[in-house]
């Protein structure tokens, strides 16, 4: 990906424009940690991107991005820009294209994130972003008092940085984080979930958690028993401790199994019924919060004959053929009382034991 991005920038420059890589991916490589997305800001405005590269996926020309396909990855290409007045403390009124990187920088939102590489693979810093990266600190671009109120997400932003980067948070910044916390009330419930979701997932979000509730962000989000949660390996059960279902837009997916580990509290994980009826993902999951070995987990499901209705030896055709009975509603009982009985081992999953036991049961 860095050679493609390079061949990229090289593109735009032969044109005789300015590219760089900028942002999460020079920080990264320069930490040496693993990055995916690239993110490159040029002076080519959209309109004279298109016209250098043939496949053009998507245009947002209000704030000057462009996402090209080259060598069949996708980049990101965003003209630099100063920004109007915010409003709402959260969206700039207006975009202006300008023709210089320095001034671009100005606008983004964290130092450790201004750091870029050229062309030729050079180092391009003119905002103090190694010396930053070097003291692990996250430090905002120009006064914090104004930029935070410009723009309430920054507050979640510099907190998932310092959570996934394990950097302390500038002390300037610090305070006034805890001074305009109540403004992330403000952001959209989907803006805040995906912050929340980078912080719960990271493997450092015990920090990320002490961060929150430090900075009196918990009781802003609507997550003010936070501070009690037990810190585990998924960040669905971290959710599934904070009562958030009505607070948060989860997928239903996500809804499905906060009930369902919630549903378990009372319920004895070991037990085979329990454990086919909720399946082993989310048992796992449930082990995390309520102290159950997994192992013994992991030993108990794969003893199941069976894990679902389609794992049964007879088809509900053939059950009914050997009852001589049309298809109808007794079916559901009779394959419920099977799952049962093959679940506690009370007949073994083969179509002779099967038939037997329904000849015996409900002739």
């Amino acid at each position: 990906m860095y050679t493609s991005a390079l061949n990229v920038l090289k593109k735009i420059t032969d044109y005789g424009y300015e590219a760089y890589i900028i942002g999460g991916y020079p920080r990264d490589l320069y930490l040496k940690r693993s990055s995916v997305d690239v993110d490159i800001c040029t002076d080519a405005t959209p309109m004279e991107l298109m016209n250098i590269f043939e496949e053009v996926v998507t245009t947002n020309s209000e704030y000057g991005s462009v996402v090209i396909i080259h060598d069949k990855i996708n980049f990101e290409i965003t003209t630099f820009r100063s920004e109007g007045k915010y409003v709402n403390n959260r969206k700039p009124s207006s975009v202006l294209y300008v023709d210089s990187l320095e001034e671009d920088l100005q606008r983004r939102d964290f130092t450790i994130n201004t750091l870029c590489i050229d062309k030729d693979g050079n180092h391009i810093d003119l905002m103090g972003a190694k010396a930053d990266l070097d003291k692990r600190i996250i430090r905002m671009i120009g006064n914090p008092k104004v930029r935070l109120k410009e723009d309430a997400l920054r507050i979640l932003r510099a907190v998932r940085f310092a959570t996934v980067l394990n950097f302390e948070l500038d002390p300037t910044l610090k305070l006034y984080i805890k001074k305009y916390a109540p403004l992330v009330k403000k952001l959209s419930r989907e803006r805040k979930k995906e912050e929340l979701d980078i912080i719960f997932a990271s493997s450092n979000k015990e920090y990320g958690i002490k961060l929150l509730c430090e900075l009196k962000l918990a009781d802003n989000l609507e997550i003010s028993n936070l501070k009690k949660v037990k810190v585990t390996p998924s960040m669905i059960v971290t959710w599934a401790q904070l009562e958030a279902l009505n607070k948060y837009n989860f997928s239903s997916s996500e809804k499905e199994t906060i009930i369902k580990i919630l549903e378990l509290k009372d319920k004895n994980l070991l037990d085979k019924k329990v454990l086919y009826d909720y399946g082993l993902y989310v048992c796992s999951l449930a082990c995390e919060l309520y102290g159950v070995d997994k192992k013994n987990l992991n030993q108990v499901y794969s003893s199941l004959q069976i894990h679902s209705k389609l794992d049964i030896a007879l088809s509900p055709m053939v059950i009914c053929n050997v009852l001589d009975k049309e298809p109808g509603g007794f079916l559901k009982g009779l394959i419920n009382d099977l799952e049962d009985a093959l679940v506690y081992d009370k007949v073994e999953n083969t179509k002779e034991a099967l038939t037997e036991y329904i000849t015996n049961n409900y002739n």
